[in-house]
């Protein structure tokens, strides 16, 4: 199994991320992809792909949240950062329109930017999404040409938005949301096309059922796979294998 979205660099694994990832791999979780979020998170994502060589694999991107007055200049620094280290892909990247709508123009800006890297340098994207699922896809649409790739990560939304993406050739992330009781994806989950899907955690949030509210971590995949597997008509091997599949074409892993 691989865990697609894991900030196990942060704070809150400082005093355990050696067992945390023993755990990992204790659960069968072979990989662990670490996204970027902003200037200051890069010394420590990097710093813990070399802990576990073997093990993690780290993007470059810049997170919508982290967006402000100076996005230009930290967009440069950000976009250095390929010349220097082989990266998986381009994330996270996006539109976060929950907290604040206060730099959606720059939000845009930046997305639209890290899209046309990843163009450039042929490099699947790691895209977040909250309360702009709509406002995403417009720009994307824009911007596919064939050659964008990616994954939706911490997908949350409906059927129709599913299959939007799909369209677009992009992926599906379901993540602890999926064991929510009531989070609507036991609705939308039988209808999706498993070809497009891949498991991650986003820990350390959105820890699965029974660990909810408390500090997730990827050795949990393996209950978001059962739950796909309770509300698809696939065994948890199937979904094991046919998730593998679709990350490791993915990210070339």
């Amino acid at each position: 199994m691989i865990d697609t979205h894991a900030h196990i660099y942060a704070s809150e694994f400082d005093n355990d991320r050696d067992q945390v990832v023993e755990r990992a791999l204790a659960q069968g979780i072979e990989k662990i992809l670490l996204p970027n979020i902003d200037l200051e998170s890069i010394e420590l994502m990097l710093k813990t792909e070399a802990a576990y060589p073997e093990v993690c694999r780290s993007m470059m991107g810049l997170h919508p949240c982290y967006v402000d007055s100076n996005v230009e200049q930290t967009l440069e620094v950000i976009h250095s950062w390929f010349a220097k280290h082989n990266f998986i892909a381009v994330g996270e990247i996006g539109i976060d329109l929950y907290w604040d709508k206060t730099y959606k123009a720059e939000q845009e800006m930046a997305f639209t930017t890290q899209l046309n890297w990843a163009k450039e340098m042929n490099l699947p994207v790691v895209i977040h999404t909250r309360d702009s699922i709509q406002e995403t896809l417009s720009l994307l649409e824009k911007e596919q040409d064939g050659s964008l790739s990616g994954v939706f990560h911490c997908f949350g939304g409906s059927v129709e938005e599913a299959k939007a993406i799909n369209d677009l050739g992009f992926h599906l992330g379901l993540g602890g949301v999926t064991t929510f009781k009531n989070g609507g994806m036991d609705k939308v989950i039988p209808h999706l096309n498993m070809d497009y899907v891949v498991l991650e955690t986003d820990c350390p949030y959105l820890a699965p059922v029974p660990h909810r509210g408390k500090r997730n971590e990827p050795s949990y995949i393996p209950l978001i796979a059962e739950r796909i597997a309770s509300l698809t008509e696939l065994s948890v091997e199937d979904v094991i294998r046919v998730t593998d599949k679709n990350v490791n074409q993915l990210f070339l892993l």
